[in-house]
């Protein structure tokens, strides 16, 4: 395929045509505030009731913001814990709220939507130990909000998909909570920048490398930290006894080949995985739900929910 969706090439252009710049073009604050801008989209669809809850972080003085979703009212539900991307430097559960909506109608279950402390501010280990937390409080209380603890999956998209993929892991490590299922969407999974997608698609589609290289430079304060498979979930030397993995992949994405290399790991250790390639989309394409002509973003949300169901 030569280039992405007709769609997203109109999307891609105006863009250009606008001078939207890249976040590495931008100050922090700058590229937060066009994030925003950028995210704004139309209310996901309808859910019961939402709660805004603040738990203790591990790290930092104030504490972790979250946000929890009940699609309805014939719980007790199954429990996402959704971990939103941006680089670890932009997003929060404003930007990630659509996606948390869909998630919750389409696999009827609870969804714990995390907003962990971000880069620079707080570089690894910070978001990962809060995602942590928020897991380890969300199987603890989730009886509160209609939830069932014993069926309790993570995911993320992004940066996030890869705090979901370090959260499995931590759960295996620490012995913590049992998970059900982790949904990676072309998550993070290395900082290898000689991987053939990250040059092929290294500009001219939305995300590009050197944004990456600047998510994460922020990120990662220590560069002894690059080597460790919390901060980059690749080069973990086992990836056995981890749940079941959805992971979805974009064709003209730098992420591509992170999600799919970790896919292969996940199965050659044993682990079940539902592996999916949308070869004509871009980085970011999941959220993109209020575009009603892109099928593949209702797609990837529906069969997301599909898996999840399956697993709870």
């Amino acid at each position: 395929m030569d280039e992405p969706h007709p769609k997203l090439v109109a999307m891609l252009d105006e863009a250009e045509e606008l001078g939207i710049a890249p976040s590495n073009a931008l100050s922090v604050p700058a590229a937060r505030r066009q994030h925003v801008e950028n995210s704004a989209t139309d209310a996901g669809p309808g859910v019961a009731r939402t709660w805004d809850v603040e738990i203790p972080s591990p790290i930092a003085e104030d504490g972790i913001d979250l946000r929890v979703y009940r699609p309805g009212d014939d719980g007790p539900y199954p429990v996402l814990v959704w971990i939103h991307g941006g680089g670890f430097v932009l997003g929060d559960v404003e930007t990630a709220d659509h996606v948390a909506r869909s998630l919750a109608v389409a696999a009827d279950c609870l969804v714990v939507s995390v907003d962990y402390h971000r880069a620079p501010e707080y570089p690894f280990p910070v978001p990962p130990r809060e995602c942590y937390a928020a897991l380890e409080w969300t199987a603890e209380y989730a009886d509160v909000y209609d939830g069932d603890a014993d069926r309790l999956a993570v995911g993320g998209d992004s940066a996030g998909g890869n705090l979901a993929a370090v959260t499995a892991l931590q759960a295996r490590d620490f012995d913590g909570p049992d998970l059900a299922h982790q949904l990676l969407v072309y998550p993070v999974t290395t900082d290898d920048p000689d991987l053939p997608a990250r040059e092929e698609n290294a500009e001219g589609y939305g995300l590009t490398t050197d944004a990456m290289a600047w998510f994460d430079e922020k990120y990662i304060a220590d560069p002894v930290d690059t080597a460790n498979p919390y901060a980059y979930p690749l080069k973990a030397r086992d990836l056995s006894d981890l749940p079941s993995a959805t992971v979805i992949t974009a064709g003209f994405d730098p992420l591509l080949d992170d999600g799919e290399l970790y896919a292969d790991r996940l199965e050659s250790a044993g682990v079940p995985v539902e592996y999916r390639e949308y070869e004509a989309m871009i980085h970011g394409f999941f959220g993109m739900i209020d575009a009603p002509d892109l099928e593949a973003a209702h797609d990837a949300i529906e069969w997301s929910g599909e898996t999840l169901r399956a697993s709870f």
